[in-house]
């Protein structure tokens, strides 16, 4: 398997994070005309439809009969309990606030990759994840205060906790499928359980104006299809809790947009709070580069004992 560049996983975690960025400016939108599960419903209707359109045009491969429980399992998490959760939550906080409380899932997946999926977690890594988290507690004292979230809001958390369930189950699958193909199978087996909703969904369509609906529209194609598929091809080259700490940039963005978009005041101690995630994100990454280095100069004397100067130079100039 030929690894990606840095600057292609860069990019690539780039596009996920403006695309989940948009996610709750989108539902806040939406909940105008739909109810929490017709919005969930309505979205992955779109993105199933958008991502068979992608199959057809790329093919994608046919799931194994015993995997096919574990793809149901995905959908669950991935779609159906994540999603109803984040939009029976978002009623009751900002669209900002939903941003930062949804980042609570690094915490759940740094967790899931210790305990379940036996990943070794540095104690830089623990003080890097705690660090941005206590970045996402100053952003929300800044949006409203702790204090004025509505409990209901909270469901936010339990969309959190399904979220990185989500990422723990699709990092043990992604070597066997492509990211498309899991992508594809994730969607439609959650799109199946959200068919509940579908009572009262078309009637909601026809009144809801065009500019919500159109919000919808984006949801389903970009947040809902395009980044699962990107955010499988991250999780294929990069460890679970390493790479859901990227996700700690989603906040900042989210402001950003809910700013442009919806007019929501972004207070200072957002910003601070905003800084303090950067932060956080900053010094994960630094962490593989120091190893790298670490490593690199202990395997030196070694070198240059057995093989001498010479030897050593010429390896190096022959990379």
């Amino acid at each position: 398997m030929n690894t990606p560049s840095p600057l292609k996983l860069t990019l690539v975690i780039a596009g996920v994070i403006l695309c989940w960025a948009y996610s709750p400016i989108g539902v806040h939108m939406g909940l105008h005309s739909y109810s929490p599960g017709q919005l969930a419903l309505l979205r992955f209707l779109i993105a199933s439809v958008f991502m068979g359109g992608v199959a057809l045009v790329m093919g994608i491969g046919r799931p194994q009969l015993r995997d096919v429980p574990w793809l149901l399992v995905l959908g669950f998490f991935g779609v159906f309990a994540h999603h109803t959760s984040l939009n029976q939550g978002q009623q009751w906080v900002t669209a900002a606030a939903s941003s930062v409380l949804a980042q609570s899932a690094p915490l759940f997946s740094v967790l899931i990759a210790f305990f379940c999926l036996k990943e070794r977690v540095s104690l830089w890594r623990w003080s890097c994840v705690l660090l941005g988290l206590v970045g996402v507690l100053v952003v929300i004292w800044g949006d409203h205060g702790v204090g004025d979230i509505d409990p209901r809001g909270l469901l936010i958390l339990l969309a959190a906790l399904s979220w990185s369930v989500y990422f723990a189950i699709q990092k043990h699958y992604a070597h066997r499928y492509s990211p498309l193909t899991m992508a594809c199978y994730m969607v439609w087996f959650g799109t199946l359980m959200l068919c509940v909703n579908l009572p009262g969904l078309p009637a909601a369509v026809l009144q809801a104006p065009l500019p919500e609906n159109l919000a919808v529209l984006v949801l389903g194609v970009f947040p809902s299809a395009l980044a699962y598929v990107a955010w499988g091809y991250v999780l294929k080259h990069v460890d679970v809790s390493r790479a859901s700490v990227a996700m700690y940039l989603i906040p900042p963005v989210a402001m950003l947009m809910a700013a442009t978009l919806l007019g929501e005041h972004v207070a200072v101690q957002v910003m601070l709070g905003a800084v303090i995630v950067l932060a956080s994100v900053a010094a994960i990454s630094l962490e593989g580069r120091w190893r790298s280095l670490a490593q690199a100069e202990r395997a030196q004397p070694v070198a240059v004992e057995v093989l001498g100067d010479e030897g050593v130079a010429k390896i190096q100039g022959g990379r």
